[in-house]
């Protein structure tokens, strides 16, 4: 049997469903200049305003000219240095876990975690809206897969009560990177340690950004270790760099070391870009002034939406989806924003369920009350909703 690419492709145009890059020519900031010209955008995850911040700029460089530019092998062979050390010293600090471990990314760390944790004689419990790293990593773990309601903690009860594997994993987004809501932390860290489950938490777009002093959506919860014992964070997000870390005790640290394929089989991140992390995660702590700032744009943004009759989903974070319902109808949204010089890319699926196609409307740090309030102007004029 032939591959025949060029009708899978042709497919997916016809179905609305093609993805498509744009060029950026400037760096990370809310005006940014495309192929297509200026525009304003609100689609980046770069929450606090860091990625292009003179101190991880400086950090960056200095790092370089210490370091170099790659790492040259895995951590296991030659590749950790004592920038690497550090910062997973400084993270593990920062969510008030024993140890940290760094991951090139997010996806990576999750495919190494449950990899490592789980087997054929296990059970992995994951929330019906989990990102796609979070769903591979079950799948690819060869652990029995059960999919429990969106934060349904009933469904997930009796999914626990029936299963009889030795081993029980439930993993859930701290922060729903599509929906902007959050998971019921203390509800899901009380029934796993009822049913004798570990808990993991993928904290992905709650690190930074919630929590005391940005330790993310588990702190906000008052949970600790005894509650979450596995939490994976990402580096490229609210702390503008590159990467993800997972943090734990010293149990599970030293056995990712040693059977997480994802971290042995695979070059180190470059030094000089975990001395650039070590100051964005100081920021992070330090100037709560940013988290301040998105959730007044937060609370401005929802007011105008409000005002509207947007249909926005309910969500406290900076991800705000104005659901579309039809992929024409998010693609018509989409392209009459661009049209008003501003970005916000349509979501469609498989990325959210049939007939929830949306705008994912992000708001940073570094946006600036006239410009949502531009957002709005431009939301106001959409094409028909009904």
């Amino acid at each position: 049997m032939s591959f025949d690419l060029d009708a899978g492709l042709a497919a997916r145009r016809a179905a609305g469903l093609y993805r498509q890059r744009r060029i950026a020519h400037t760096p990370q900031a809310p005006a940014r200049r495309f192929d297509e010209g200026g525009r304003l955008t609100f689609c980046s995850n770069d929450y606090l305003g860091l990625a292009n911040h003179p101190a991880l700029i400086e950090a960056l460089a200095d790092g370089a000219r210490r370091w170099g530019v790659g790492a040259g092998a895995s951590h296991l062979l030659a590749g950790h240095t004592a920038a690497h050390h550090a910062l997973e010293e400084e993270l593990a600090a920062a969510v008030g876990r024993p140890r940290a471990l760094l991951f090139s990314t997010g996806y990576m760390a999750n495919v190494g975690v449950l990899g490592a944790l789980l087997d054929r004689d296990a059970a992995v419990f994951s929330d019906r809206l989990n990102h796609a790293s979070l769903i591979d990593a079950a799948r690819l773990s060869r652990a029995a897969v059960r999919v429990y309601g969106h934060g349904d903690v009933a469904d997930l009860d009796a999914q626990l009560a029936a299963e009889s594997a030795g081993r029980r994993l439930v993993i859930t987004d701290g922060v729903f990177s599509m929906d902007g809501d959050l998971a019921p932390l203390p509800a899901l860290a009380w029934l796993a340690r009822r049913r004798d489950a570990w808990l993991m938490v993928d904290d992905a777009h709650g690190f930074g950004v919630l929590g005391p002093a940005g330790a993310g959506s588990v702190a906000q919860a008052g949970l600790g270790l005894d509650d979450v014992p596995v939490l994976m964070g990402t580096l490229g997000k609210a702390l503008g760099t590159f990467g993800a870390f997972v943090a734990g005790s010293e149990a599970l640290i030293e056995t990712l070391i040693q059977h997480a394929r994802s971290y042995i089989y695979t070059t180190a991140l470059p030094p000089a870009l975990a001395e650039a992390t070590c100051v964005a995660l100081r920021l992070m702590q330090s100037e709560g002034w940013r988290r301040d700032r998105v959730a007044a744009l937060i609370a401005r943004f929802r007011e105008g939406a409000a005002a509207l009759d947007l249909p926005l989903l309910e969500s406290a974070t900076p991800i705000q989806p104005l659901v579309a319902g039809s992929t024409e109808r998010a693609l018509a949204w989409s392209a009459h924003l661009d049209s008003h010089g501003i970005v916000v890319p349509a979501v469609r699926p498989p990325t959210v369920p049939d007939g929830t196609a949306r705008l994912r409307i992000v708001l940073t740090a570094a946006h600036e009350e006239a410009e949502v309030d531009r957002l709005l102007n431009s939301l106001a004029a959409l094409p028909p909703r009904a």
